[in-house]
């Protein structure tokens, strides 16, 4: 029989009152505002138009600043606020993804949900009455789940991602090739979309072994009917690269950092990618890209790890 223990240490207690008080100080900032999104575009490699934009939640403390999902995001999970949480960021990507559309951008809502959100039954419905609630249709939202958090419980993420599916909202398996899911999941998935890890794409103009993995990935999402995104593009060769392996789109620093979304609009409007846009302007044609990838995302990401 084993036995485990632990060595308790003064500096224990002052962790376990810093924890209750940031939990206090979370559930104060769900209610109050205090969260916000910040945008990190998407680009199409056939067309090079901005197919979609990431939406990374931040905290805006009163006294520490901004604080960054990979400090509260995990608190949140274990302290049952994620459900909260991610209803306050569904909202925010929804009324901003509507602002847009009337703004003549092509630019829809991807949000990336916890696997505490696939376990609850009633999300679904959750996720159907805001779409009434913002009048916004269906194929504007697409959510992003993990491997692992499917895995959590198999059986009613599939479930949850099914009854998701059937109402034309788009999933995308976001950190793809980190998990451990299954051919036989990942196509009850029905997703729309495989997203490469990062760490596979940091180094895969220089690693050889990196550089095979990417190239299976996209092959098996093509294989498979979906398309294929990497994530943490930071220079020229990566996205060349990814260019020649037939890549769909790419994010990452290379491109622009996550930016509040007056920013992200005046990078749009100066960089060489531009935009989606529903209809032609007098100044601009809408791109003819629009066969080939027109869903132009709007990624809203709840997750802790957020340097694309």
């Amino acid at each position: 029989m084993q036995l485990d223990y632990c060595i308790y240490r003064d500096e224990f207690e002052q962790l376990a009152i810093e924890v209750h008080a940031l939990r206090g100080e979370l559930r104060r900032a769900i209610e109050n505002d205090e969260l916000l999104l910040h945008y990190q575009p998407k680009v199409d490699l056939e067309s090079g138009v901005v197919n979609g934009v990431e939406a990374l939640v931040r905290w805006q403390h009163p006294e520490r600043g901004l604080i960054y999902p990979d400090e509260f995001i995990p608190l949140a999970e274990q302290t049952g606020l994620i459900q909260a949480l991610s209803i306050v960021v569904l909202k925010m990507a929804l009324r901003q993804s509507v602002a847009w559309h009337r703004d003549n951008l092509d630019l829809s809502v991807a949000v990336n949900i916890s696997a505490c959100n696939l376990m609850e039954e009633q999300f679904p419905q959750r996720i159907a009455e805001l779409l009434k609630e913002y009048e916004a249709p269906p194929e504007w939202l697409e959510l992003e789940i993990t491997e692992t958090g499917v895995m959590t419980n198999p059986v009613l993420a599939v479930q949850t991602v099914r009854a998701l599916s059937a109402m034309g909202v788009r999933l995308a398996i976001d950190d793809f090739g980190t998990g451990y899911s299954s051919m036989a999941y990942l196509k009850k998935l029905l997703a729309a979309k495989i997203k490469i890890d990062k760490s596979f794409i940091a180094d895969m103009s220089r690693d050889d072994n990196d550089a095979v993995i990417v190239r299976s990935a996209i092959e098996l999402g093509h294989n498979l009917g979906l398309r294929v995104v990497a994530e943490g593009v930071e220079d020229s060769d990566t996205l060349a690269l990814l260019k020649t392996l037939g890549c769909d789109s790419v994010q990452g620093y290379y491109l622009s950092r996550p930016v509040p979304a007056v920013e992200l609009e005046a990078w749009m409007n100066t960089s060489s990618w531009k935009p989606a846009r529903l209809r032609e302007t007098s100044t601009e044609a809408s791109p003819t890209s629009r066969d080939t990838d027109t869903e132009a995302v709007c990624e809203t990401s709840v997750c802790a790890d957020d340097r694309d």
